[in-house]
């Protein structure tokens, strides 16, 4: 079982942004930016780690999930777009970075990550939340 299995079973606490039947958003706990939120599918065991292993369904799912945070990521940070990323070497289970940008420099992973405070995260994470169109 991997760690973002974990988070979604609720056996590890996270900073939930979105929660449907088939995904999970959560605050990246190491953010490049205020609003930095992972995307991950609620997959059954074994997780498939790289994205483009995912039945299509899934995947379409899955971006369309990533959409309206997205959308919710933007309309809480005020930032100019959101970027997106797709690395999966850290946690072997597929997920999406979602990271508000300014400028391009802003997306890169090896820039210094934020020290956010647990109430700055949650802060964070119930502003998207709230900005997040309800399905």
């Amino acid at each position: 079982m991997t760690l973002f299995t974990r988070i979604i079973n609720g056996e590890i606490p996270s900073y939930k942004v979105a929660e449907d039947e088939h995904y999970y958003a959560f605050l990246d706990i190491n953010p490049l930016k205020k609003g930095h939120t992972l995307v991950v599918p609620k997959l059954p065991e074994p997780e498939a780690d790289y994205i483009f292993d995912l039945d299509d369904d899934v995947l379409s799912g899955l971006m369309v999930f990533a959409k309206r945070v997205a959308q919710g990521i933007k309309q809480a940070t005020g930032c100019k777009r959101v970027g997106v990323a797709v690395l999966g070497m850290e946690v072997n289970h597929v997920h999406v970075h979602l990271v508000p940008l300014n400028k391009e420099g802003d997306l890169n992973f090896a820039n210094t990550k934020l020290q956010l405070t647990a109430d700055e995260m949650a802060s964070v994470a119930n502003s998207i939340a709230q900005a997040i169109d309800p399905v």
